[in-house]
């Protein structure tokens, strides 16, 4: 395909924690390629997001979010692999929340400084706000805090504006022909994505603490009669937080591996049969070795 009459570029997608970076890109794309969930930092990776049309594709990259606590070894490769995806992208859209300015978007805006690329704002859950005039003098704030190109109004939840915001990003992509296949979605593979899957079922439905200290391994991957079995590991740092991730009688890892298991078939397609262990890694957030081991490594 010709580079002529087609756009081809790396959009990342950045902001601090919870501001619905995920819940946009999966809008965007049209499919559901990132977790999400009401916990901050439910993103642990970078992820790729490919939306292709006649004349143009559009690479967007998800990003964890950027936020100024790093206490832990997990919470500095979170940063790092945010910070990262900034590098050799052709536009960032800074996400943040409608009416709701914080100290890590101050800290997000100062990583953004010395990128030459332009950056735009999608302000995002602005369905949640009844008095759209009320919006008007946030933006205004918005405006006076960067030389953004463009700042639009965004809804990821309704999908309101995001034509506007697609419009926006393809006024700065390069004319280049597409790098993925047109069917390619994202990057990541069905086995990443089935950790994935376990994993936001365990953060919906798990309280405040457990989450940050739990991650998802899958031991095996195999198709056998038409069948996808697959067996996954859920880790956590305590062996406390073990009965609390099984639930009662088993009830709560019941429910983890059926909605997880639904949202597989979807996916791939095809029937997944699905088993869950879990096991106890102590300290294994605050230990590189161990992160490095369970996949926590953007090489």
């Amino acid at each position: 395909m010709s580079a002529d009459n087609f756009q081809c570029g790396f959009v990342a997608l950045v902001g601090r924690p919870n501001v619905g970076k995920s819940s946009l890109l999966n809008r965007l794309v049209g499919q559901k390629i990132s977790i999400t969930s009401r916990r901050p930092q439910t993103t642990r990776h970078r992820i790729l997001g490919i939306k292709t049309a006649e004349h143009y594709q559009i690479v967007f990259v998800d990003t964890p979010g950027l936020h100024t606590r790093q206490p832990r070894a997990m919470n500095r490769y979170l940063n790092r692999a945010a910070a990262d995806s900034l590098t050799d992208v052709d536009v960032v859209v800074l996400v943040v929340e409608g009416k709701r300015w914080q100290e890590d978007d101050d800290w997000v805006l100062q990583k953004l400084q010395d990128l030459s690329c332009p950056v735009i704002v999608a302000v995002n859950k602005v369905d949640r706000i009844t008095d759209k005039q009320t919006l008007l003098p946030f933006l205004q704030e918005l405006a006076a805090r960067r030389d953004f190109v463009e700042i639009v109004p965004v809804s990821a939840r309704t999908g309101d504006q995001l034509a506007q915001l697609e419009a926006a990003v393809l006024k700065y992509l390069p004319q280049s022909p597409p790098l993925y296949d047109e069917d390619q979605v994202t990057d990541r593979s069905q086995r990443f994505l089935a950790a994935e899957l376990v994993r936001e079922k365990l953060f919906r439905k798990l309280g405040e603490e457990i989450p940050y200290g739990l991650t998802v391994e899958i031991e095996s991957f195999r198709e056998k009669g038409g069948v996808l079995h697959i067996h996954a590991l859920i880790w956590v740092e305590k062996t406390g937080h073990k009965p609390i991730v099984i639930g009662n009688k088993g009830q709560l890892l019941k429910e983890v591996g059926r909605e997880a298991r639904e949202d597989m078939q979807q996916a791939f397609d095809q029937k997944v049969f699905l088993q869950l262990w879990v096991k106890v890694k102590e300290g294994w957030a605050d230990d590189e070795r161990a992160l490095r081991s369970l996949g926590y490594d953007e090489s």
